[in-house]
């Protein structure tokens, strides 16, 4: 059984950076691909950002040029790294794993940006 755990999430003003982490505990066999989705209130969640196996990368574009995603595939851990935060960007950040034929989801942490 995989479990993938969020953390990093936080209140910050407009401008800020967070680092978001998502470790799996468990094995995760084959060839996978990691990614990061968001959901805000009254909002379907949609996909932030995604990172394949060979490091091949995908961005939507109201985060491009300003959140980064990335892999340690020695720790099984996938990060999110975001700067410039901005009004528009808080939400509950959900962290994703496809490993065929498993899908996993993280629980979710909170990101909050605040003046």
């Amino acid at each position: 059984q995989v479990q993938l755990v969020e953390s990093g999430g936080g209140l910050v003003q407009p401008g800020e950076s967070l680092r978001l982490s998502c470790a799996a505990s468990g094995s995760i066999w084959g060839i996978y691909t990691a990614g990061w989705y968001r959901q805000a209130p009254g909002k379907q969640r949609e996909l932030v950002a995604a990172i394949t196996y060979g490091d091949k990368m995908n961005y939507a574009d109201s985060v491009k040029g300003r959140f980064t995603i990335s892999r340690d595939n020695a720790k099984n851990t996938v990060y999110l790294q975001m700067n410039s935060l901005k009004p528009e960007d808080p939400a509950v950040y959900y962290c994703n794993v496809d490993d065929p034929p498993y899908d996993y989801w993280g629980q979710g942490t909170q990101v909050a940006v605040s003046s």
